[in-house]
């Protein structure tokens, strides 16, 4: 008798699931607890300088932002660029973006430092429609024309920092707490 619950509990299980994901609720949910476990803190970026010295960045490309305008990859020389690579669908990439958007807010004055969110859904509408329903504060566009060798990744979200000389000193693909005092420090200090 107790097998019949069971399947019935797995019937409304899988109904439930069924009904988030076809609606397009899943990667919100998901997004939403990933985003509460990123505000333990139990997740941050390692901000060790990795082994990437011989690695110079590739400042060839451009994108475009969400009003239609052209951004060259080139105009960021010379500044310390934080870029990361999301996309719509991306739990991850939705759980780490108000965290990346307070960062931003925190350091946006600083001088020689710039962001770059880069949505690379195969629809620049599926992005824009992400962001404009959001209150995030960063500038972010869309991978229209494709990504440079630099920004090849094979996961997303992929989140690097390139210094003003052109070396790329942060590399990490996966989602993280960017909005640390330890990772602050990192992004002024270059």
């Amino acid at each position: 008798m107790d097998w019949k619950k069971e399947i019935k509990s797995w019937a409304v299980m899988g109904a439930i699931v069924a009904f988030l994901y076809f609606t397009g609720l899943l990667p919100v949910i998901i997004g939403g607890l990933q985003s509460v476990l990123l505000s333990t803190g139990l997740i941050k970026p390692n901000i060790e300088v990795p082994d990437l010295t011989e690695e110079t960045f590739d400042y060839r490309g451009q994108f475009m932002d969400f009003e239609g305008k052209r951004i060259n990859l080139e105009d960021y020389k010379g500044k310390t660029l934080f870029i990361n690579l999301w996309a719509s669908w991306c739990g991850p990439c939705r759980a780490e973006m108000p965290h990346i958007s307070e960062l931003y807010k925190s350091v946006k004055n600083e001088p020689n430092l710039e962001f770059l969110m880069i949505g690379v859904d195969n629809d620049i509408e599926k992005s824009r429609k992400l962001i404009e329903s959001k209150s995030w504060s960063f500038p972010s566009a869309h991978a229209s024309f494709g990504l440079n060798p630099s920004l090849q990744s094979e996961a997303i979200p992929t989140t690097l920092v390139v210094n003003p000389e052109g070396k790329i000193i942060f590399y990490q693909q996966g989602m993280s707490n960017f909005n640390t005092p330890e990772f602050k420090e990192f992004l002024v200090s270059q």
